[in-house]
């Protein structure tokens, strides 16, 4: 199989696989951390160099607040058992907002936990404008994540079709792969299918 560099991840169907278990739609996000760490420790041995994870969104904050709080505690949860993990850290977004979590302020700058580890960008009170500085239309001086690299496959989970602002300069060229099943039934199954498909796309970056 032919291997991206970068990987963008899109964990989407926490609330409705809680939902169909007759459980609160917040109790899902507390299942999508174990998927996360397989997925990483999967993408590792396989050679991936880069992977970017969307945590949560600022449209998502307007959701009720029990479910705010809930995605927040589980990304924090995440970059806290990354941080323990052979990777280059990364946690980006926008920090000037009450809904940045401020434990993981630390994060904000690129920590090398070990060496020679996988570079990992976790998008967190992220929003596409914030990203690109727009303001009264016209797009900033600088991109705020500047510091990741062109994504070669984004993989989403729960069916949606859609992008939902991750990362658009970054995956302007992205294979996107769709996994129908939600996020916390992952299975390594599903990354192999995805980079199988990859692997037989005709990748000319506009050539």
């Amino acid at each position: 199989m032919r291997i991206p560099k970068h990987i963008g991840i899109i964990p989407d169907g926490n609330r409705r696989w809680a939902a169909d278990r007759g459980m609160g739609k917040a109790e899902g996000y507390d299942h999508g951390i174990s998927p996360g760490m397989s997925l990483f420790y999967m993408c590792r041995d396989l050679g991936v160099e880069e992977m970017s994870f969307y945590g949560f969104t600022i449209d998502n904050t307007k959701r009720p607040s029990v479910q705010r709080q809930a995605f927040t505690k589980a990304c924090v949860a995440a970059v806290e058992t990354l941080a323990r993990e052979n990777a280059s850290l990364l946690v980006l977004g926008n920090t000037r907002s009450a809904m940045f979590p401020p434990e993981l302020l630390p994060y904000t700058v690129r920590h090398d936990f070990g060496e020679g580890g996988m570079r990992i960008n976790f998008l967190v009170n992220y929003s596409w404008e914030w990203d690109l500085g727009l303001k009264d239309g016209c797009i900033g001086p600088e991109l705020k994540t500047r510091d990741v690299s062109r994504i070669d496959l984004v993989i989403r989970w729960g069916g949606r079709r859609r992008l939902s602002g991750f990362l658009p300069v970054q995956s302007v060229y992205s294979d996107f792969y769709v996994v129908d099943d939600y996020w916390p039934d992952f299975k390594q199954e599903h990354v192999t299918e995805a980079l199988e498909w990859y692997s037989r796309q005709d990748i000319t970056l506009g050539g």
